[in-house]
């Protein structure tokens, strides 16, 4: 299975593609995951690419050879799409997180619907999730990478199951955030399913 998760920093990109490693390793299969941050701290562009199978050789991930990407931001959601195909499941969130050069004027940021009508032009499989909003409807906005993880485990795409992915939070997630998460994943979950 391959996946390519992509975002800015401090969007939580990291903790998920590890909430998504320990479930794989849970299960028994092999996982390598590669990641390649530029000023992540400072909102610079985030990609982890992440390969789980019986045995994984490499964590790379071709052009069009990608099975799910997870975009946790509309425009680095359409820089990914290369590695799209026709069935290649794309979940992105919708709330774009606007660069200093957009908002120093130098730069435009792309109307919304021409960012997710380019997507559909690559893949069948578009999933629109308004993280922000049901992380704040869980209780806080800093959980939306758990919403994203909840809208893509809806997909199938990944190996194991929603249990299997809860358990996961459960392990990597700090005790008192756990509930907090768990919530933020169901509804991430069901915004998903609604859309299928």
């Amino acid at each position: 299975m391959n996946l390519q998760i992509v975002g800015v920093g401090g969007q939580g990109i990291l903790l998920s593609s590890k909430v998504i490693g320990g479930a794989a390793l849970d299960k028994g299969l092999d996982v390598w995951m590669s990641e390649v941050h530029g000023m992540a701290q400072r909102g610079g562009v985030v990609v982890t690419t992440v390969k789980i199978g019986e045995i994984v050789y490499s964590p790379l991930i071709g052009d069009g050879e990608a099975h799910a990407i997870l975009g946790f931001e509309p425009v680095e959601t359409y820089r990914a799409i290369k590695r799209a195909a026709k069935d290649t499941w794309i979940v992105t969130n919708i709330a774009p997180i606007v660069p200093f050069t957009v908002s120093s004027g130098k730069q435009k940021y792309p109307k919304p619907d021409e960012i997710f009508q380019s997507i559909e032009k690559v893949s069948d499989r578009l999933i629109k999730v308004d993280a922000k909003k049901l992380a704040q409807e869980a209780g806080a906005a800093i959980a939306q990478n758990i919403v994203m993880l909840g809208a893509l485990t809806a997909t199938d795409a990944l190996p194991f199951s929603r249990e299997e992915m809860e358990n996961s939070i459960r392990k990597n997630v700090p005790e008192k955030f756990v509930e907090l998460n768990l919530r933020a994943f169901d509804l991430g979950f069901r915004s998903a399913k609604e859309q299928m």
